[in-house]
């Protein structure tokens, strides 16, 4: 048999393995060559896909939540009500008879 031969029957051999891994995990490919899981008939494995989508839409909008609390606290204007509402908080702190000083 010559080497070519065996390129051939090797590479014949992995991708019949491939195949069968791929038809294993349930990945089909559709008629534009895109690769896709294929959706299971039977109604408990929807029901586990439905909840696992709901799953990820709530994580989706809790990201974006955490993203907006994220840039809007580094903003020029959070910064200043930050500042502001530490200081009046300081401000707050100091006994009624005195007077903050303007050097301080």
């Amino acid at each position: 048999m010559s080497s070519w031969a065996i390129v051939a029957l090797v590479a014949i051999v992995i991708w019949g393995i491939v195949e069968t891994v791929r038809a294993r995990a349930g990945i089909i490919t559709d008629e534009d060559g895109n690769q896709k899981l294929a959706v299971p008939e039977n109604g408990g494995d929807r029901a586990q896909l439905e909840a696992t989508q709901r799953e990820l839409d709530a994580l989706r909008e809790r990201v974006k939540v955490l993203e907006r609390i994220v840039t809007d606290t580094n903003t020029g204007d959070a910064r200043e009500r930050a500042r502001i509402a530490a200081e009046i908080e300081a401000l707050r702190g100091l006994p009624a008879g005195k007077k903050e000083e303007p050097g301080q």
